[in-house]
């Protein structure tokens, strides 16, 4: 119980219900506060316009007419009396002039001793004196014992509709904070099975417009995500062992060979120039795998400046332009733009010069590669396009995979990682990476209009 009344929940609930007992106490104070204003200003209308208009009454019937508004006042709500210069009382049943109020003709709040049949009474009033042209002062007032009444109508009201308005909105805001409550352990229980390994687990969404509902969904999203880089991280190292193990059984069994068969200096030589070889290939994989990592989780965006794509891809292709020579390969080239755009250099030439490599690497002799960049609408849009075997439909969602050889590349060298590197690169630079087929493939790295320099 008192473990409740500590949380958060229950503070939540207890500061709704007070700011709602607080509202309704305001409420009812402005209802007071008017409807007595508006009493208070018809009293004084009343009375002012009495005072006035018995103090025009010539002066010789001006006594007759304050005795008149005496004995025409049975219910004893108006008091009315007239007092000479020296303030001696010359008619009406107010004992003595009230001091406070000024002789100017506007009411005001007084105590009175009132003269009745059956004695004296102390009464509060709302009266008006007037100051007459010989020095006698009028005064006109108005019991105003009807607004007491009525203010202290109010106020029981108010006392007796507090309490039961404070219960409603504890109780408003214990259903509220228990739903809340009840959310949360929800999610904590399954946030507790997704600690514990299940990542299959998503919290629920009930309205698709409430704030713990929108939570949930990023939430889910995220999980989302940490599955698929969960099962990635899997399969990376299923297909580490697997890329790893065969270039180290080569080379494993080159040097049980050379050592059970070499007869000569030369054949041990050539035998540890293959397992070199090996061992170069898989310090590659591995290499290749630590720079993926290092863009992916790197973030490094502190070597972004304004660099020319053009000029980029333009060394990215005079670096190539030999190989694609002893190959008996075309290499192509169609610059027609050089809008800068904000980016790292070296990782564009090297996002670059993994397309042109696999291009030359999978087009047959004979056959053609073609490098261009231009402007497609807003964008910045480099293109790679070989007449290879090409990229089936199939697999193009899943070439970008660590490790993930296409079936028709399966003989060619490499470790599968060149696209991975390119899509680690381009989704650093919040680019976005095309592949279609031509015939042939073709890829597009496309720098969209918020990447290029103003």
């Amino acid at each position: 119980m008192f473990s409740r009344m500590r949380s958060t929940s229950f503070r939540w609930a207890l500061a709704i219900g007070c700011a709602f007992f607080l509202c309704i106490a305001l409420l009812f104070g402005f209802v007071y506060w008017q409807a007595t204003a508006f009493m208070t200003q018809n009293f004084d209308r009343v009375v002012e316009r009495r005072a006035k208009a018995t103090a025009s009454v010539d002066p010789d019937e001006r006594i007759l007419a304050v005795k008149e508004r005496v004995l025409e006042d049975p219910g004893h709500l108006f008091a009315a009396g007239l007092f000479d210069a020296a303030g001696r009382r010359i008619a009406g049943n107010i004992t003595i002039l009230p001091p406070d109020i000024p002789p100017d003709g506007h009411a005001a709040g007084a105590t009175i001793t009132r003269i009745d049949p059956d004695g004296l009474h102390t009464q509060n009033i709302r009266a008006a004196i007037i100051k007459l042209a010989d020095g006698e002062r009028l005064i006109i007032g108005r019991n105003i014992e009807e607004d007491e009444q009525f203010a202290a109508v109010i106020e029981r009201a108010l006392a007796l509709s507090l309490l039961p308005a404070l219960a409603l909105a504890m109780l408003a805001g214990a259903l509220l904070s228990r739903g809340a409550r009840q959310r949360v352990e929800a999610w904590t229980a399954l946030v507790g099975q997704i600690y514990d390994g299940n990542l299959q687990q998503r919290l629920p969404v009930i309205e698709h417009d409430h704030p713990f509902d929108k939570l949930s969904a990023i939430i889910n999203g995220m999980l989302e995500h940490m599955e698929q880089l969960v099962g990635q991280l899997a399969n990376v190292g299923n297909d580490i062992a697997h890329d790893l193990r065969t270039p180290l059984t080569r080379v494993r069994a080159t040097l049980e060979r050379a050592r059970e068969n070499a007869q000569t200096v030369d054949e041990l030589r050539t035998a540890a120039d293959r397992a070199i070889v090996g061992l170069d290939q898989s310090l590659n994989v591995i290499t290749a795998l630590l720079r993926i990592a290092a863009i992916e989780h790197g973030r490094r965006t502190t070597g972004f400046a304004e660099v020319d794509l053009t000029e980029i891809v333009g060394t990215a292709v005079e670096l190539y332009d030999p190989l694609a020579d002893n190959r008996g390969i075309q290499l192509d080239t169609d610059f027609t733009d050089s809008t800068p755009i904000i980016g790292d250099r070296d990782l564009l030439f090297e996002a670059a010069a993994n397309l042109i490599d696999n291009a030359i690497k999978f087009t047959p002799e004979g056959g053609k590669v073609s490098v261009a960049v231009f402007r497609a609408a807003n964008d910045v849009v480099l293109q790679v396009s070989d007449t290879g075997p090409g990229i089936g439909e199939a697999e193009r969602e899943v070439v970008t995979r660590r490790f993930y050889r296409a079936d028709k590349s399966r003989r060619a060298p490499g470790a599968g990682l060149g696209l991975s590197l390119v899509a680690a690169i381009v989704k650093l630079h919040g680019f976005r990476l095309d592949i279609r087929g031509g015939p042939g493939c073709i890829i597009e790295i496309i720098c969209p209009a918020t990447s290029l320099s103003k």
